[in-house]
């Protein structure tokens, strides 16, 4: 199985494919895609839906899991959050993918163990869980490795659940 792990954003928005076979996770590419500041923002959901529909063209995920919006104080981070989900919301549709959200403290739970684990915890265990080398940069893109990871993981516990049906 193929997850793809997305990290929204507008301004850089993280990417992580990874292959579930069994027990064992395998990366196959990770990475961002920036939008130059100062563009407008139609043109910056443009572009992303664009690189989402590429990426999933090329790769086929079966799967896509994705960080529900966290609202803090900030309510224009908030929007522009939301608008860059939306665009991967729709794209995964059109594609007739799957889509998982999932809470920052879920993530943190499901890739670390504790959900109030700080970043770099959660780079580690991204690191170290996919046999990586280094850890993934910027955080974004960590942060995509790890929400796929965090999905990956909850498919076995999905599964059980169905079997008890």
């Amino acid at each position: 199985m193929i997850i793809l792990g997305i990290d929204p954003g507008t301004a850089i928005m993280g990417y992580g494919l990874i292959s579930k076979e069994g027990n064992r996770l395998r990366p196959i590419v990770y990475s961002c895609w920036r939008t130059p500041p100062h563009t407008p923002l139609e043109e910056r959901l443009l572009s992303l839906y664009n690189n989402v529909q590429e990426l999933m063209d090329e790769y086929k995920p079966d799967q896509l899991a994705i960080e529900e919006l966290f609202f803090n104080r900030n309510t224009t981070t908030a929007l522009s959050v939301g608008h860059a989900r939306g665009v991967v919301l729709l794209a995964a549709a059109q594609q007739g993918i799957k889509v998982d959200e999932y809470t920052p403290l879920q993530v943190k739970q499901a890739v670390v163990g504790y959900g109030q684990a700080d970043k770099q915890q959660v780079q580690y265990m991204v690191r170290a869980l996919l046999g990586l080398t280094e850890i993934p940069k910027p955080d974004d893109v960590a942060d995509a490795l790890a929400v796929a990871i965090c999905h990956a993981h909850s498919l076995a516990l999905q599964k059980r659940v169905e079997g008890s049906k």
